[in-house]
Parts: C-alpha cells; structure tokens; sequence
C-alpha cells in the first residue's frame, strides 16, 4: 500500500514536472508532499533558472495554506534527488531538514559534481530516503539534461532530410525541397524545442538559411534557438543568419568536442544540428550524437551527395547500431528518430 502510495505521488510529480521549461540549464523536477496518512497536501514545479526548486515550490505553497510548521513530518516526492549546493537559489536539502520533513521519496540521482549529495546531507540530518521510485519513466522525462549534466555537453540532436537512397541533395547541390511543407513544419517544431541550432560555415555560404523557427505561415515562433556557426570561413556581410534574433555564436574552429563544451557552459541544454555532411560524419564519428532525426522522402536521387561521409565504420562489425525510438508519418514523409544503441534505455 505505502508503495503504491508512493508510485501514484510520484507519477503526479513527473506530470508537474512537465509544466518546467524542456530547454535551458535546469532540469524540469516536480514534488508531491504527503502528509502522514500518504494524502497529498502540496504539490509544486521549477519553472525555470531563477525560480525557486520544485520542493522549496511545493513547501511554499504548503506553508501559505497550513501554516509555518505543516511540512514537519510530512513525506516529499521529487523526481530528482534533491540539490546540495547553492546556486541562483540555495540547497533543497537545507530546505527540506529546515521544514522538518521526515521522509523523502526520490527517483532517480542527481549527476551533478557540485548539485548531487543531496541524499547524503538528509540522511545526516536523520530524515528517511527513498530513491528509485519510478527511475526509467523520470530518466526519460529529463534524459537530455542527464547526458549534460554527466557529460558537461548539450544533448545533441542530428537532423538530416533525405531521399530514400540516402541523398541530401541532387548532384548539381539543389536540395530545395526533398521533403514535404508538412515535415519542413516539423522541422521548425523541433528547432524551436532545443536551445541552439549548429551549422557549419559551408551551410551558410551555400545555402544562407535564417536558422530561425517558424510557423506555418512564415511567422517567427516565441521560442527561438540561438544560432551556432563552427568553420574558419568569414560569413558574408547580408547573411540572413545575421538578422536573427538571437545574436549568433561564431566558433573559429573545428574541434566540435570543445565547441559543445563551450555551449554548455553557455547554459545551452540541447543542441539540434542541421549542417551538412561534413559536420554530421564528424559527430558522428566522435560519438557526439544523442538523437537521429532523419526525415526520409519517397523519392530517389542517385549520386554522390550522401547524408553522411566516412564515419569510422570500416567494416560490417564497426557499423553504428541505433535503437529506434520513433515514427512519424508527415504527408508522404517519414520521420525516423532514433539513438545509439550503446546508450541503454535512457531518454528511450
């Protein structure tokens, strides 16, 4: 029963933790409180960097209701292990031992050098923990803020459009268009869902895109990636990727480990790639790719303009296996997302 309980409070605190901004540097946690029968009583979210944790939320909102000492023996539910450091706003540990919570029921651990050790800090302090409660179902809500916080990059996403034969364009360099206005949509939904957009130098002097999302009637969508442009060639003076709204980051380099580095420390959660195949092979071959999206169109186009170039893979027992984790049909187009194989169930 008490473990019911606690799956149920848990599920609702994934469902709150949903309402949290799917991009930025913060993860989206949510937090159930029990009292001591296991009824909820409070319930709250991070809405963003700056805002108070998703348990300092819920504790807030409980004390406005019940008074100064109604979380005292009380049971928090929270998605993620409760931080242990102070940043824009100070430890979730503190807060809770402070509120004279007794129990906390977490899912998964918090990766983070300087935020994890929130478990610890509250055992110490004698408060009961709890931890794998729902872990694959939060795992997958924030498995692109996990792979940042454990491997101090972006999540990164490759996207390709291609014909069915693999070709991103026909032999003379045109591409516009492979794909259908129904995926070319669903391409600016996915821009709009990740915090940067990275092309080489060679995609915006071949093809000068704006890097912008956009709905269907051309209009700038609210959420707008920032654009990232690696490659040592200068960018011409009217490039439309200039008069976006975000102010482009220009890398002068090629080194794209330290380029994806260089973009976490920015803040940047999830990166969506849209160069050409240059930039795509090297990521591909250094392991740097979290997500597939390919956008496949029934159509053929021979030659030599492949999605990808040489990626590592000499022979059969080298190929990149990838776990299919979705299907789309858009139009008369297919979107096939996809994950490397070697990566377990996380973000499945």
């Amino acid at each position: 029963m008490i473990q019911q309980r606690f799956d149920s409070a848990m599920s609702r605190a994934l469902e709150l933790a949903a309402n949290g901004p799917a991009t930025g540097i913060n993860p989206r946690v949510g937090c159930v409180i029990l009292d001591a029968d296991g009824t909820p009583i409070a319930e709250g979210w991070h809405c963003g960097v700056g805002t108070p944790h998703a348990e300092v939320d819920a504790l807030t909102r409980l004390r406005d209701a019940h008074g100064p000492d109604a979380a005292r023996g009380t049971t928090a539910v929270v998605t993620l292990e409760p931080c242990n450091h102070t940043g824009h706003t100070g430890p979730c540990s503190e807060a809770l031992i402070a509120a004279g919570v007794a129990r906390v029921v977490y899912a998964i651990a918090d990766p983070g050098r300087s935020s994890g050790g929130g478990a610890g800090r509250l055992r110490k302090a004698g408060v009961e923990v709890i931890s794998g409660v729902l872990a694959d179902e939060a795992t997958a809500l924030i498995a692109d803020w996990l792979t940042a916080a454990r491997l101090g990059r972006p999540f990164v996403t490759l996207k390709w459009a291609s014909s069915l034969d693999g070709r991103t364009a026909a032999e003379d360099g045109s591409s516009r268009w492979i794909t259908s206005a129904a995926a070319r949509q669903r391409v600016h939904e996915q821009r709009a869902g990740h915090d940067a957009i990275l092309v080489g130098t060679g995609t915006v002097l071949a093809d000068d895109p704006a890097l912008t999302a956009r709905g269907d009637a051309g209009e700038l969508l609210r959420d707008q990636p920032v654009p990232v442009i690696v490659g040592n060639r200068e960018l011409p003076v009217g490039a439309a990727v200039l008069r976006h709204p975000h102010p482009p980051i220009l890398h002068r380099t090629h080194d794209l480990t330290a380029v994806l580095a260089g973009l976490r420390s920015r803040g940047i959660r999830r990166v969506y790639v849209e160069g050409g195949p240059t930039i795509a092979s090297a990521l591909v071959r250094a392991g740097l790719v979290d997500e597939y999206a390919v956008y496949l169109a029934p159509t053929l186009l021979g030659g030599s303009r492949l999605a990808l170039g040489d990626i590592g893979v000499g022979t059969i027992g080298e190929q990149r296996r990838l776990t299919l984790t979705g299907l789309e049909r858009l139009g008369n187009d297919i979107l096939i997302t996809a994950r490397p194989a070697d990566r377990g169930n996380e973000g499945a």
